[in-house]
């Protein structure tokens, strides 16, 4: 794990500090440290992974399940908390998650880099076109823009025709949207003959899926929303907001390491892999001390490298460890296949379909054409795939609107038992 020294100076502090908090306070993490020696008086990061444990989405749920309705994460008395949230569940089951006001500012901070990143500044108006659930979401980017100065406008409990119209009518220049409904919005301005041609939107701030790193989808929100620029961003409830995108490097993510203890690793062997090759991404929240995570498996598959000014992740989040499947011996990635479905312009939307009551798994594809997509769209589709896999998936056409839209994360793939 090669880390710049001053970055790892930093870190090491705030390990030493985060340890000494925990080891006194939180059960969960003392039974995790029990004889391992690591507290306050770490002497190294490599001391940290060597002897850390990794934490899993698994054990949480399960602490959770043991002791409800909060688990046993917790430094302090529950009392000191002050923000409730709770993931999604779109891998599996949600959890709970509780967060001090200082660590909530902590996660703003990490959000302002974010911001900051994409060029956007005090006077800038930002919209939020989505209903504010109890997932964090772009909870921490709404406050984290008022921080800064910017207007922020929320955009919940509207259809996109009202969004758009309140976007448009106060001139946001920053859109703040999965990338799934950065492409709805405008699509629903072009049913709507809305011209987003004069659009404000400057900026449009993508997280929740992949799809900002990926060229296709990038250039085809871009190509949507003319007058902008797409800057990809991730994270996840129970870390907080992990990683920007600098101006002019469009296919990486920086990781903010003095947020973040990161890793990545091989998921079958646990040792680390070298730069370019894909592992998946294991983080220590330096300054979440109410509710900490030591060496969690994230799951995202990424692929590392490092560079004089830190780490960034090639192509951004590639995929999930936990959403591959194997096809007649052949891997899938969703990223994989989205990013082939994805570079065929006439394809609207799609769904997945992975099939376990046959014998073997097998998989079949939807797709939603454009008005103007040629007769020929499903074979294309076909062949791109099994050029690119090696592999054989039927395909079908479906009727315009067929298929749904998503808000938030999109849940393209599904399970047929």
């Amino acid at each position: 794990m090669a880390i710049q020294e001053p970055i790892a100076t930093r870190q090491l502090e705030s390990l030493r500090v985060l340890l000494g908090v925990v080891v006194r306070g939180n059960s969960f993490q003392q039974e995790k440290l029990a004889g391992t020696g690591l507290d306050e008086s770490l002497d190294s990061l490599e001391t940290f992974t060597t002897n850390c444990p990794f934490t899993t989405k698994d054990e949480l749920c399960h602490d959770k399940e043991v002791h409800p309705p909060h688990g046993t994460n917790l430094t302090f008395p529950v009392e000191h908390y002050t923000r409730f949230c709770r993931t999604s569940g779109t891998t599996g089951q949600s959890l709970v998650w509780l967060d001090r006001d200082e660590d909530w500012q902590w996660m703003l901070s990490s959000w302002e880099t974010v911001f900051r990143a994409a060029g956007a500044q005090g006077g800038d108006c930002a919209f939020f076109p989505f209903s504010f659930g109890p997932f964090l979401g772009f909870w921490t980017a709404f406050e984290a823009a008022q921080n800064l100065g910017i207007l922020s406008i929320p955009g919940g409990g509207m259809g996109s025709l009202e969004r758009l119209q309140l976007l448009l009518g106060q001139q946001a220049s920053i859109l703040c949207a999965t990338p799934t409904y950065a492409i709805r919005l405008a699509e629903a301005a072009a049913e709507h003959n809305v011209d987003l041609r004069n659009s404000p939107v400057r900026k449009i701030i993508v997280a929740g899926e992949p799809g900002g790193s990926i060229p296709r989808v990038r250039k085809r929100i871009e190509e949507l929303w003319p007058r902008s620029k797409v800057h990809d961003h991730h994270g996840m409830t129970e870390v907080g907001p992990v990683t920007f995108q600098i101006n002019g490097q469009e296919d990486q993510l920086r990781v903010i390491e003095t947020a973040y203890l990161a890793e990545v690793l091989c998921p079958d062997t646990q040792q680390p892999v070298t730069d370019g090759e894909t592992g998946e991404l294991i983080l220590t929240t330096l300054g979440r001390a109410g509710s900490p995570l030591l060496r969690y498996r994230t799951g995202d598959l990424v692929r590392p490298k490092h560079l004089e000014t830190g780490l960034v992740l090639e192509g951004g989040i590639l995929g999930r460890v936990d959403d591959m499947v194997i096809i007649r011996g052949v891997n899938l990635h969703p990223g994989a296949v989205d990013s082939v479905l994805q570079n065929l312009t006439h394809i609207v939307e799609y769904q997945v379909h992975i099939n376990h009551a046959a014998t073997l798994p097998e998989i079949s594809i939807q797709i939603e054409p454009c008005k103007d997509a040629p007769n020929t769209l499903a074979k294309q589709a076909e062949e791109a795939l099994r050029n690119h896999f090696l592999l054989r998936i039927p395909i079908e056409t479906v009727a315009e609107n067929t298929l749904p839209r998503f808000e938030h994360k999109a849940r393209r793939w599904q399970k047929i038992s």
